[in-house]
């Protein structure tokens, strides 16, 4: 006699009911959020670019400290170094009792070769490692409580000022870390073009990556509220984000400001009518920071468990079926 399976009943929502008395589970927000500041938040950010695009000093910039040293050549006798130099500096910084370790990437002489071919391949291997090691500590018989995070949340393409179009190293580039990263382009040094230049040179950026389908941070989504879908497009609308650094301070009408200082004026860096840098920061650490690290969890590191999950799955079942 066959077992019959009952029909699935498609149960409506709980009703919403009235409690006689305050209980105090509303409380359970400030549970969390006193156990995450007391546990502290990890965030880890990767520069890839040419040499002397100011990648270490927009960082800095960004986090309003000196965490990194520049790694571009000042001398024209200085050999320039291969993209296999990945190196990490790892800081923690406090901002009104919250604390941020900070993990910078750096990616030395990217795309500095006469010969690039495959030079992303570092990039792309380092991105992976750190999702294989997270994988290898989450398969452990026994878990560590907490497990250290070394997967790259963001990594900040820098774009050279060129004022043309994207090199075509760059377009490759791109479309491979888009696969395993969020990225998040900019125009280093922006303030060698001019604002018609430099609008110019964004829509047609904005048009390349458009003809080559690349996806870039942040995607869409479905669950996503107006609020988020509007912030969102404004971002959108700021990509390529134009950007200048500065770790100095000029003075600008007897107030001290970060910015640079030419013979034609003061470049105020925090100043949205001189360059995008402020909105860069904002979205980078004030309004998106928890999503970069939410996303890297949800897409890119769930696609390469999943894909190194079934690959095991076949390997034993190729082996028992040897056997």
């Amino acid at each position: 006699m066959s077992a019959q399976t009952s029909p699935t009943v498609e149960q409506a929502p709980p009703a919403q009911t009235l409690l006689n008395s305050y209980v105090g589970f509303d409380t359970i927000t400030q549970q969390i959020e006193k156990k995450l500041l007391k546990k502290g938040f990890q965030f880890n950010v990767m520069v890839v670019g040419q040499s002397g695009l100011g990648k270490s000093t927009l960082v800095n910039t960004i986090f309003a400290s000196h965490l990194i040293d520049s790694k571009g050549r000042l001398e024209s006798s200085e050999s320039t170094r291969q993209t296999t130099e990945i190196e990490s500096v790892s800081h923690t910084i406090l901002e009104n009792g919250v604390r941020l370790r900070l993990n910078i990437v750096d990616t030395p002489g990217y795309g500095d070769q006469v010969n690039n071919d495959s030079c992303w391949e570092p990039i792309i291997k380092y991105i992976k490692d750190q999702h294989s090691a997270y994988l290898r500590k989450e398969l452990t018989a026994r878990r560590e409580r907490y497990i250290v995070d070394t997967r790259v949340h963001c990594c900040l393409f820098f774009i050279t000022p060129s004022g043309h179009s994207l090199k075509p190293i760059d377009v490759v580039v791109l479309k491979k870390l888009s696969e395993v990263v969020n990225v998040v382009p900019v125009i280093a040094k922006s303030d060698s073009l001019t604002a018609e230049e430099r609008e110019a040179f964004k829509k047609r950026i904005k048009a390349e990556l458009s003809f080559h389908n690349i996806r870039l941070y942040p995607y869409e989504s479905e669950e996503d509220e107006d609020q988020e879908r509007a912030l969102n497009e404004s971002i959108w609308d700021l990509t390529p984000f134009a950007v200048i650094g500065s770790e100095r301070n000029v003075v600008i009408d007897g107030k001290a400001v970060r910015g640079r200082k030419t013979r034609w004026g003061v470049i105020n860096v925090e100043d949205e009518n001189h360059c995008e840098f402020i909105h860069l920061r904002n979205f980078l650490t004030r309004t998106h920071l928890q999503d970069l690290i939410e996303t890297t969890a949800m897409i890119h590191y769930e696609s390469f468990r999943a894909k190194q999950l079934m690959a095991i799955k076949e390997s034993t079942q190729a082996q028992q079926s040897t056997e």
